[in-house]
């Protein structure tokens, strides 16, 4: 593994590459935002709002929320461009109190809100399945929070549907398809964390269509066909987590008073018992977590720096999330030993080594590093 040079992401990182100075490409396009003309996007983004409401003949807009931070913060700017939103969550199978709470909060900001729930004896069978053939948690979760409102969008005909970040950008990529404004199938198939699935590829693993029906998205022509755009906000608005979260806030968002559920912040990854076993995987097959990735914004932002990010990451070790890893078992119906050999299955062995009965990672960040 080789890790960039000014944060703390390693090569293996989906997406992410070093470049000669020993650069990685997240980097690379933190910096680009400095020659960005944001006076020029604002002022994209505010034809972009009047194009929607002139089209529109009910909401505006259609925005994806889950009740977190940045959901909020979307809602507030919508809202301050004088956007009529209808808000739509997929809620997840393990919704948190505080998650709740936060989203009761948005919705009171002045929205319309559909709250969809898929049958969970599917959401089951379906988590388990991509556990055992991915090593991860997080497909259904992505798959239907990016279907759900883009059908509703198309049947209800709701011109504009507004992201917020656009991961594909921040985390990594820049090539055209992560660089641009619009969220589209292509956009889909390499940044929607999905292992470039489709519903219709997880048919028949003791799943019919019936059962995906809530995971099926509408395709590309068809939303072309009704003119139903769909934008990141974070084109238009420079993203940073914690001025979303500061936005957020003074809007009624709260944190979670215990600190981080995973990772560095502990206003973000707050609404969902289950998204932390998603990073911790990544342990297995990368060799990093959530951490990492956090860290590396605030190193970006000059609020950290990589020595600082460090002296954290080696003070804070593995973090393996064992309540939320208890809380998955009994809902799918499995061991804790079965999860175990699951996860142990993705172990990348090219990575990893077996050192006197315990797993290391040669050439690991921090040297001193406690492996468990």
């Amino acid at each position: 593994m080789k890790y960039c040079r000014l944060c703390v992401l390693p090569d293996t990182r989906p997406q992410l590459v070093l470049d000669a100075e020993g650069v990685c490409n997240a980097c690379r396009n933190h910096r680009s935002k400095d020659a960005i003309n944001w006076t020029g996007r604002e002022q994209a983004f505010r034809q972009v709002a009047e194009t929607a409401r002139a089209r529109a003949g009910g909401w505006d807009c259609l925005i994806p929320v889950s009740g977190g931070k940045d959901s909020t913060w979307q809602v507030v700017t919508c809202l301050e461009y004088g956007l009529r939103p209808l808000a739509v969550t997929y809620a997840p199978p393990a919704r948190t109190e505080i998650g709740r709470r936060n989203l009761d909060n948005l919705i009171r900001l002045g929205v319309d809100h559909v709250d969809w729930h898929i049958n969970p004896e599917v959401e089951k069978r379906f988590i388990l399945a991509a556990l055992e053939k991915y090593g991860s948690t997080a497909i259904p979760m992505h798959m239907a929070l990016f279907n759900i409102p883009l059908r509703l969008a198309l049947k209800l005909d709701i011109p504009l549907v507004v992201w917020g970040e656009n991961s594909g950008f921040e985390y990594g990529s820049k090539d055209d398809e992560a660089q641009g404004f619009q969220l589209d199938s292509t956009w889909l198939k390499r940044f929607g964390v999905t292992h470039g699935t489709s519903a219709n590829d997880w048919v028949g693993t003791g799943l019919s269509a019936k059962d995906l029906a809530s995971y099926f998205g509408p395709a590309p022509e068809e939303l072309e066909r009704q003119g139903i755009r769909a934008v990141f906000l974070g084109y238009y608005f420079p993203w940073d987590p914690v001025k979303t979260y500061d936005v957020a806030r003074r809007h009624g968002f709260r944190a979670a008073a215990e600190g981080a559920r995973t990772g560095y912040y502990n206003f973000a990854d707050i609404d969902d018992d289950f998204i932390s076993i998603h990073h911790h995987l990544k342990w297995y097959k990368f060799g990093f977590t959530r951490l990492f990735d956090n860290l590396s914004i605030e190193i970006r932002n000059g609020r950290l720096t990589r020595d600082q990010a460090l002296a954290l990451i080696r003070a804070r070790g593995e973090e393996t999330p064992e309540r939320d890893i208890a809380s998955l078992c009994a809902f799918l119906g499995i061991t804790r030993e079965r999860f175990a050999a699951i996860a142990e299955g993705f172990r990348n062995k090219a990575i990893w080594s077996h050192e006197g009965g315990v797993w290391k990672i040669p050439g690991f960040l921090i040297p001193d590093f406690s492996w468990p």
